[in-house]
Parts: structure tokens; C-alpha cells; sequence
């Protein structure tokens, strides 16, 4: 179950993270690169969703493994129940560093469903939430359970990794701009609108994780055009 076999996508963020990693690397890589101050020759290596693994992508102890990292200092299953986040993509860098990615290319993927875990799962999410929540300073009050679950699941993912763990972590949001056939943003400006919503109702402003988060924009038109030579 926690390596997924994918199809080959043929429309939305699926399709377009899977041509992003493995026919135009160098878009995203870039955009990290400059984003976290890479040196010059930490070269990122993208893990998932390749081609030559069905397009796979990775969930609990799977995604560990692909990444070659171990939670020494605070489990994964004392953390969170299996089932947990499916990433879109995976890299590394040639330095170690941990490249953590979710993939969206219409403003509706923001909104996602509330947690449908079983109740002994659920208290143990909650408690994960709550305590990355305790740690950004959010207001207790403020529900992370609800319309942004994703979101908030895979920023509690960070913090396992980069603070409980001390793994040197990025979680990379990649926003696709001119997928026409999904009525997505045309801009940059209108994706962050829909960022900037979602964020004041999960209580976050600037955080303790913010310098590890990166914002990637991809424009389909480049991504689609031929590469020269």
C-alpha cells in the first residue's frame, strides 16, 4: 500500500508533476535551487514519480526508505497512522537535503476532505496536529482537521522530519499556472489569493517553518514547449 503505482496521467496536477519531474527537471530544480540557496553543485536527484517506476508515488514507511532517511529520534508510526501523506514528488539532494512536494493545478485542490480515519487514528492525527500547531504558536482553537487537512497533514510531516527529527527537510508546494482544461490560475496573483485565504483560516502567518516551505510556480506554457538544443 505505501508505494502507489501510478497511470499516466492525463490531466491535472497528476499528469503535470509527472512531466514536470521526468521531461522538464530543470524547471523545478531551479526554482529550489535559488529558493534554498543551493550551492553550485548540490545537485538534486528526483526520486518519484519516474517513469521508470510506473510513476510511482510514496506513502508511510516507503517514503523514508525511497528517501534513505531514518526517524531515530521520533517514529513515523509514533507520529502518525499508516495511510499518511502521498507524496507527489520526492528528491534529494546531493548534500542529503530532503525535497517533500505536493502538486496542485486548479485553486479547488486547495480545499480538501477532513481526515476519514478511524476513531484510534484519528486521536493520534489530532494529537500530531496539535502539536505541530503548539509549535508554530496557531491558536489552539483553530481546526486543522477540517477543509485544509491536506495541507495542514503535510506541514505536520515537516515538522517531523526537520524539527523532531533534525533531517534537513522542504516541503515544496508546486502551483501550476495555465491549465486551461482545469479552469486554473492564469497567475501567480491569484494563486497566492486562494494561499492567503487558506493560511488566515489555519491561523498561520509568517512561522517557525516558513523559511522551510517554498512556493514553486510553474507556468504549463513553458513546461509544454520543446526544449532546445
Amino acid at each position: 500500500m505505501s508505494r502507489v503505482v501510478q497511470l499516466k496521467g492525463t490531466k491535472g496536477s497528476l499528469k503535470w508533476i509527472q512531466r514536470l519531474v521526468n521531461e522538464r527537471p530543470e524547471l523545478i530544480s531551479q526554482q529550489i535551487t535559488t529558493a534554498i540557496d543551493l550551492r553550485k553543485d548540490d545537485n538534486i536527484h528526483w526520486l518519484s514519480p519516474l517513469s521508470t517506476d510506473e510513476y510511482a508515488e510514496y506513502r508511510d514507511a516507503s517514503f523514508t526508505q525511497k528517501l534513505g532517511i531514518t526517524l531515530n529520534r521520533r517514529s513515523r508510526k509514533s507520529f502518525w497512522p499508516e495511510l499518511g501523506p502521498q507524496w507527489d514528488a520526492l528528491g534529494k539532494t546531493d548534500s542529503g537535503k530532503v525535497i517533500l512536494v505536493e502538486a496542485k493545478s486548479h485553486l479547488k485542490e486547495i480545499v480538501t476532505p477532513v481526515t476519514q480515519a478511524s476513531e484510534a487514528s484519528r486521536k493520534k492525527i489530532t494529537a500530531s496536529l496539535e502539536e505541530t500547531k503548539t509549535f508554530l504558536k496557531v491558536d489552539p482553537s483553530v481546526n486543522w482537521s477540517g477543509t485544509f487537512y491536506q495541507y495542514t497533514n503535510r506541514l505536520a510531516h515537516l515538522y517531523l522530519l526537520r524539527i523532531l527529527n533534525k533531517i534537513d527537510s522542504y516541503l515544496v508546494f508546486v502551483y501550476f499556472l495555465n491549465d486551461d482544461e482545469m479552469e486554473g490560475p492564469k497567475t501567480i496573483r491569484e494563486w497566492q489569493a486562494g494561499i492567503t485565504v487558506m493560511e488566515a483560516a489555519l491561523g498561520l502567518r509568517r512561522n517557525r517553518l516558513s523559511h522551510f516551505i517554498i512556493e514553486i510556480f510553474i507556468d504549463l506554457r513553458e513546461l509544454s514547449s520543446p526544449v532546445l538544443s
